[in-house]
């Protein structure tokens, strides 16, 4: 039996209740699809987060020496928002191809150009070498990872919720956002192992092995979504369509005439937690750095705040999936505006066992939010619109919120007069907590209706 009908007759078990099949079909796949999406998630953000860390410890001086310590950080940090800023056209062009012709084809080419341009990232000349085109060059390969993390969150995301069953989506889908804390968890702590490195060794050469390690998991990765199958909602949904020969209808135009409002809802929802993870990575490392913590003290804190994130993740999908959405997310927006400002107080006592203590507490409390997050948005559209919709909406508050967040959080710094002068930077997380809380309490319950039916009745407007 070939490969294309053994999947096949898996997704056909998979779909109907009546097969012989099903159960063990339906078993082997979900565990399947939940692995390589958490094996795929992380590696990719892995390769996203790594950027990120490096910006805030060695590209200052790498790729902008011109500028000094200070504005170097700052257009190094500059270059994490465009990043940020393209993964709302990533989400548009995976999102289009992800409703039209299926998720797994964009989760594949997602992860290989991830791969491609972070392993360039690794090899490539400084401006010591090149001048002018190294801060180029960099830009761009930016940008082609913002790109694939586009594609990453949104396939990743809904070939995990299309896949759960009943009062499942909110534990399954979470295991995406569990990649991404485990991803950062490991870009922190492979950049603790470098930094070890005496600084001239750490500035030569030791700062490309991460870049240059994320190709062996880039390849693993891949392996495993080479294995999985199509989601059977959206298998379900073309067949549908076929069967009654509608007519075929751009995604992105969709969305944009009837379900425009949940893509602003769920971009005021997301924007929250983008802010507050760009709060806790990279800006509270640079923090703790220019408070006088050593680099590789304020890293493995980072670290620890990655690995409780994780935990806090899955605790709050589960919760979703019993007490519903809303609950978890609103709660969970407050213990958030809380712990920013405890972590930032801590990073100014210059003891080590505090410090770790302030990321840990705001990495559960961070993952606690992103817990029912992704089933959240994602439940807000149909099937035929959710890859595009969700990561509009998704990207749309990434590139507001996580990409502009370390340029704005470093100028509120300087404008309160520098460590630990932390108030404006405060204020600044708090707010875009309490949108968040706003909106979400705002929204409709869906986390126990049909996922067929869900986007067509969800939007604004209170009540469960």
């Amino acid at each position: 039996m070939s490969a294309n009908s053994s999947e096949h007759t898996l997704q056909a078990g998979y779909a109907a209740p009546g097969d012989e099949y099903s159960a063990d079909a339906k078993r082997r796949l979900g565990l399947r699809v939940v692995m390589s999406s958490y094996v795929g998630s992380t590696v990719e953000w892995f390769d996203f987060f790594i950027y990120s860390i490096a910006s805030a410890s060695v590209f200052n001086v790498l790729f902008f020496p011109q500028l000094g310590s200070t504005g170097g950080t700052l257009v190094a940090f500059a270059t994490i928002a465009i990043g940020y800023l393209i993964r709302p056209l990533g989400g548009v062009i995976y999102g289009h191809f992800g409703d039209r012709i299926g998720r797994k084809k964009m989760l594949i080419s997602s992860i290989v150009l991830m791969g491609i341009s972070t392993m360039l990232v690794g090899i490539m000349p400084t401006y010591a070498q090149i001048g002018l085109w190294a801060p180029l060059l960099l830009m761009a390969l930016r940008m082609l990872q913002g790109l694939a993390v586009a594609g990453e969150w949104g396939g990743g995301l809904l070939m995990t919720l299309e896949h759960a069953g009943p009062g499942k989506r909110g534990l399954w889908s979470c295991v995406i956002g569990m990649g991404q804390c485990s991803g950062l968890l490991l870009g922190t702590a492979a950049f603790g192992l470098v930094s070890r490195l005496p600084e001239a060794q750490l500035l030569s050469w030791g700062w490309r092995l991460p870049f240059l390690g994320a190709v062996l998991l880039i390849v693993i990765g891949l392996w495993m979504r080479l294995g999985i199958s199509e989601s059977p909602v959206f298998l379900e949904q073309k067949r549908k369509d076929q069967a009654q020969r509608k007519a075929p209808r751009l995604p992105l135009a969709q969305v944009l005439q009837t379900q425009w409002r949940q893509v602003l809802q769920a971009a005021l929802m997301v924007s929250g937690p983008f802010v507050i993870s760009a709060l806790i990575s990279p800006f509270s490392i640079a923090y703790s750095v220019q408070a006088g913590f050593p680099r590789v003290i304020a890293l493995n804190a980072a670290t620890a705040a990655a690995l409780c994130q994780v935990i806090g993740m899955f605790c709050g999908g589960w919760l979703s999936d019993k007490v519903g959405r809303r609950p978890v997310f609103m709660a969970a927006a407050v213990l958030m505006a809380t712990n920013i400002s405890a972590l930032l107080y801590l990073a100014t006592l210059h003891d080590n066992g505090m410090l770790v203590l302030g990321f840990a507490l705001a990495g559960l409390a961070h993952g606690f939010m992103f817990g029912p997050l992704g089933a959240f948005i994602t439940e807000l559209f149909t099937t035929s619109t959710r890859f595009t919709g969700a990561s509009l909406g998704y990207q749309l508050a990434g590139a507001l919120g996580g990409g502009f967040t370390p340029l704005i959080a470093g100028a509120l710094l300087a404008a309160g007069g520098g460590v630990p002068h932390a108030q404006y930077v405060i204020a600044f997380g708090t707010l875009f907590c309490v949108v968040s809380f706003i909106v979400a309490l705002k929204s409709r319950e869906t986390y126990r209706e049909d996922l067929n039916a869900v986007g067509a009745a969800s939007g604004a407007g209170s009540g469960a």
